[in-house]
């Protein structure tokens, strides 16, 4: 019976050591942001005109993973999701985001404020075609409201991305 538990003890800390490490693994970014496309995109409100550089969230797995783990984000840049989505959440995200949901015609329709590892959605409060992310405060510093405009270069549809049912504003 000792041998057995002395055999058993050793085989379950290998488990659970081994689950330990797949339950980290899967909270690491599944795709290093150097790999996601980069779009430049410009921001226009009032008589401004505001140009970032965005990684493009072109997939179902890149808009997953979005923004998650990252830790700092220039005001010049950030993070195109196309084909998007009702709502956003803030899991495992390290930074407050300004998030502007884009109509298919390109137009800001709402400017919301996301808070970091914060688990409620973020609505749309109506159809969103794409959303834009960047770092908090961002919108405001640079003067953008709902009903500003979003432009962007419209790239090849990545492996696995429906292709879009329209081009975008500007493209």
């Amino acid at each position: 019976m000792i041998r057995r538990f002395a055999i058993a003890l050793p085989a379950a800390s290998l488990i659970l050591l081994a689950s330990a490490w797949v339950a980290h693994a899967q909270n690491e970014p599944l795709e290093p942001l150097s790999s996601f496309p980069r779009t430049d995109l410009t921001l226009k409100g009032g008589n401004a005109a505001h140009h970032l550089s965005v990684w493009v969230a072109d997939t179902p797995a890149r808009r997953t993973q979005g923004l998650m783990y990252v830790r700092e984000l220039p005001p010049d840049q950030g993070m195109l999701f196309l084909q998007c989505c009702t709502g956003i959440w803030m899991k495992n995200t390290y930074i407050e985001l300004d998030i502007l949901f884009i109509a298919a015609d390109g137009r800001i329709t709402k400017i919301a404020h996301g808070r970091p590892f914060d688990l409620s959605t973020i609505p749309s409060d109506g159809p969103a075609d794409a959303v834009v992310e960047l770092a908090g405060g961002t919108a405001a510093h640079l003067g953008l409201k709902a009903g500003d405009r979003a432009q962007w270069v419209r790239s090849p549809p990545a492996p696995g991305a429906a292709a879009p049912a329209k081009p975008r504003p500007g493209a």
